[in-house]
């Protein structure tokens, strides 16, 4: 029998998107690679635990779910984080930035400065600019006063994300041209936080690092994985937790958050043998700017 392997998901790093699996070992991911994979027979999708510790139950997660937790592991794991708001003693320097997905797509958030900009690659953002530097407290009230006065969310449907980039504008002036506008907007605000040192707009482009500049646009979306199913295809791209494969289906999106909880093992081929649902269109009409 094949030895099985756990994934405990997708990271970015300065060269490109890396696998991480239980235990420390990680695959690099370029494109041309061959990624491979079977579901075991006999298994079920299990709870990964949080912070480090086992979940009690070993409790069953839907194999639809991008949260690998069940839910008093989730609750457990989201407990004293940024996200939570509860660390608000936090002494640490955090930025503000504006995030730009898609035409009409824009939001606001902050992250750690420690971290850089792997946030920024993990939420599959293909521009952006830092808007300041502070203190925690600090950057949230800018957040807050964006969300307030500008009206720019703070979260975007991922599954919004994803269809987005199925037709970006061809240059990074273009891309870059509606968080320029916000940018501005922002920094003429009053009532920022005298503690954030604001930044001045400098837009970072992500099109060359997830490789969409050349990859063929995709078909569909893995939707979830399966006993004994298989995924199995050649790297083309890669976006925030998504990898573009190309298959026996065509380009297929493998959103890497439905690994965690299966044990995997071994695969060949260029095959597809798990659920696919068409790609999500993308609305063409909004109900004003976001």
């Amino acid at each position: 029998m094949a030895q099985a392997w756990r994934c405990a998901g997708l990271s970015w790093t300065a060269g490109g998107p890396v696998l991480i699996w239980d235990g420390g070992r990680r695959s690099a991911l370029t494109w041309g690679k061959t990624v491979a994979f079977g579901v075991a027979e006999g298994g079920v999708r299990t709870c990964v635990g949080a912070r480090g510790n086992v979940c009690p139950l070993s409790a069953r997660v839907s194999t639809r779910s991008t949260g690998p937790r069940c839910e008093e592991c989730a609750r457990l794991d989201r407990a004293h984080s940024v996200a939570a708001d509860t660390l608000a003693d936090d002494p640490r320097p955090y930025r503000v930035y504006l995030a730009w997905f898609g035409p009409g797509m824009t939001k606001v958030g902050i992250t750690a400065e420690r971290r850089g900009s792997a946030r920024l690659l993990e939420q599959g953002a293909v521009c952006f600019s830092w808007l300041g530097t502070g203190p925690l407290m600090a950057a949230r009230r800018t957040e807050e006063l964006l969300r307030a006065a500008l009206r720019v969310p703070d979260r975007i449907p991922y599954a919004a994300k994803r269809a987005a980039r199925a037709a970006l504008p061809a240059t990074g002036e273009a891309r870059a041209a509606e968080i320029a506008g916000l940018h501005a907007r922002a920094l003429d605000l009053t009532g920022w936080p005298e503690s954030l040192a604001p930044a001045s707009f400098r837009p970072v482009d992500h099109v060359e690092a997830f490789g969409l500049a050349e990859a063929p646009a995709p078909v569909g979306v893995v939707g979830e994985l399966a006993v004994g199913g298989a995924v199995s295809g050649e790297l083309v791209a890669a976006a925030g937790p998504d990898l573009h494969l190309a298959t026996d289906r065509g380009v297929l999106v493998l959103d890497t958050r439905l690994l965690p909880g299966w044990e995997l093992v071994p695969a060949g081929g260029r095959r597809v043998e798990v659920p696919v649902r068409a790609l999500k269109e993308r609305p063409t009409a909004q109900d004003g700017l976001f």
